[in-house]
């Protein structure tokens, strides 16, 4: 197997887990040290990154990859979520992926659906 599609499969082992609401499965495919640069922040560690996505994998209720693409140590996945929150989520993640972990995530989603399902619910 090609090294792209190992960074791939690793993206596509990460988001299963975590989309499935099993974090540790998820953070076996993720570095200790990982750097993570979401639309809060930019945050270091497994254990922040368990802290960032945690809440939000519980509410998920479906997900689906709609493309992903991967090369030598890159991979970009693009999602969607359904959620308790939100009907519909689409998000990004481009993961660095070295020795079959990730290193780097950066994700990008919209943050608006979800202040105002909040706010409606006030």
């Amino acid at each position: 197997m090609r090294t792209a599609q190992k960074a791939l499969e690793t993206s596509l082992a990460y988001f299963t887990a975590w989309s499935g609401g099993d974090m540790d499965a998820a953070l076996r495919h993720v570095s200790p040290d990982v750097v993570v640069i979401a639309p809060p922040g930019r945050f270091e560690g497994a254990d922040e990154l368990r802290r960032f996505m945690e809440p939000f994998s519980r509410t998920v209720i479906t997900s689906a990859v709609v493309s992903g693409f991967g090369d030598d140590d890159t991979a970009l996945l693009y999602y969607d979520t359904s959620t308790e929150v939100v009907a519909s989520a689409p998000a990004a993640e481009r993961h660095t992926v070295v020795d079959g972990l990730i290193t780097e995530l950066r994700i990008v989603f919209d943050r608006l659906p979800f202040e105002q399902a909040r706010a409606a619910r006030v």
